[in-house]
């Protein structure tokens, strides 16, 4: 009997290119905390029209969710990822030469159907690419370049502000840099082998498949892939929606609201406002969001070392349970206009949290827990409505703030975070070291 020698090398190389779709959705996502402050000025924004033009990048993600799952389907992972870094370079040119509130919120919403592209395609791409026993680790390295794309973002935000009032223009412009990296590095990378597998252009996928492991390994997974595909058609959303799948697309959408409603990405989006609220400069403000970016990327390290050790279901229960307790002590703390360093180290704590569950791992398990025949459009229904979450998160936090107080979501979000444990520990399957093909068998039951 052969044995599988795998070419850990290859694997790790193509995950990072794919994984570069991260980095970008990581800089969108983050640079709009530094800056927000510019923008309001500029645009004279008020409560509704901040939070409208936060959450547009989500809106535009949703567009780009939809159109991925169907583009994923019918010409294949790669040239989503191509068109996602296409659109991630236009989109941040667009921004940093807005001349107006219409203009800089068109370009964000475009922004956004490239990160819901690169959002789908990123971790689908590299869960189809790796060996079981790779995979929670490999599609980890998707959110390992998301923590570090707000790091890095965070960090040329904090000295471009001093730059005078058109300093966003610059934060925004530089994206364009990554995206053409992007976009190059994905010209390189091949076609999923279980996507061209599912076309019948099984020659190619062996191909591909040899050069991610030896030995026997491309004609088992061959064979696999060719069982759970067996006299399937093509896919629609009726399929995604059948009994057989429903199990699996209910747990995929609750995760993915869970992520989102879970609170955490106010930290992330409004940190300015937070710790405006008691007493920080802008520059002490910016400074923040340096170290919440230093602590997601120590973090997410800690959680990719772990999510194929200790497990999926584990890391999401703690974090859950965690970031509940956590929000109440610091809207207390912002209650009661405790001292900066105070409410940083609850804060610091709530990222710590989110960086080692609910960010990577639920990524991890969207692109897992659906049958091959499906995974494209039920990824993208899941992460839609992840997007959906998250527009409703970021446009109602400065209407909530202004109406309760800073302090006053907190008490939400922690009761949502509570809800997400009992989900987790009721509903949420163990994947770790399963093979796609297994787990389809596991959770729909053939």
């Amino acid at each position: 009997m052969q044995t599988t020698t795998f070419h850990h090398r290859y694997i790790l190389g193509i995950s990072f290119i794919s994984a570069l779709g991260g980095y970008l959705f990581g800089f969108d996502f983050a640079v709009i905390s530094g800056a927000l402050p510019f923008l309001r000025e500029t645009f004279g924004l008020n409560a509704w029209w901040e939070g409208f033009l936060t959450g547009s990048l989500a809106l535009g993600c949703m567009a780009g969710c939809a159109m991925a799952g169907a583009l994923a389907e019918r010409f294949g992972r790669k040239p989503g990822l191509l068109l996602a870094a296409l659109i991630f370079t236009l989109s941040s040119l667009g921004m940093a030469f807005s001349n107006s509130f219409t203009v800089f919120t068109a370009m964000r919403f475009a922004a956004g159907i490239g990160v819901g592209m690169a959002s789908i395609l990123s971790p689908l791409y590299i869960a189809e690419i790796s060996p079981a026993h790779l995979r929670g680790r490999n599609v980890s390295i998707n959110q390992l370049t998301i923590v570090i794309g707000i790091l890095i973002t965070n960090l040329v935000n904090y000295f471009l502000a001093g730059k005078g009032v058109d300093a966003w223009r610059w934060m925004f412009g530089l994206g364009a840099v990554p995206s053409f990296i992007f976009l190059l590095g994905v010209s390189r990378l091949p076609e999923s082998p279980r996507w061209l597998a599912a076309q019948g252009r099984l020659e190619e996928a062996s191909r591909i498949l040899a050069r991610i492991g030896a030995g026997d390994f491309a004609a088992n997974t061959l064979r696999d892939i060719s069982a759970s595909l067996a006299g399937e058609p093509r896919p629609n959303l009726k399929m995604v929606f059948s009994k057989a799948v429903r199990p699996a697309v209910t747990v995929g959408i609750v995760l993915a609201v869970f992520q989102q409603l879970c609170g955490i990405n106010i930290v992330f989006n409004y940190t300015s406002t937070i710790f405006a609220s008691v007493g920080a400069d802008l520059n002490s403000q910016l400074f923040e969001t340096i170290s919440i970016g230093i602590v997601n990327l120590v973090f997410t390290l800690v959680a990719m070392w772990q999510v194929d050790k200790l497990g999926r279901r584990p890391l999401m229960l703690a974090g859950s349970l965690g970031l509940s307790v956590v929000y109440i002590v610091l809207a207390l703390l912002l209650k009661q206009q405790a001292a900066v360093g105070l409410v940083s180290v609850f804060v610091l704590a709530a990222i710590a949290l989110y960086a080692t569950s609910l960010a990577p791992v639920t990524w991890v398990l969207i692109s897992e827990i659906f049958p091959n025949k499906v995974r494209g459009l039920a990824s993208s229904v899941a992460i839609v409505a992840l997007w959906g979450a998250y527009f409703v998160l970021v446009f109602t936090f400065p209407i909530l703030a202004e109406k309760l107080g800073t302090y006053g979501p907190f008490y939400l979000y922690a009761g949502i975070c509570f809800l997400g444990f009992l989900f987790v520990r009721r509903k949420v399957p163990e994947t770790k070291g399963k093979t796609l093909e297994q787990l389809e068998h596991q959770i729909t039951g053939h």
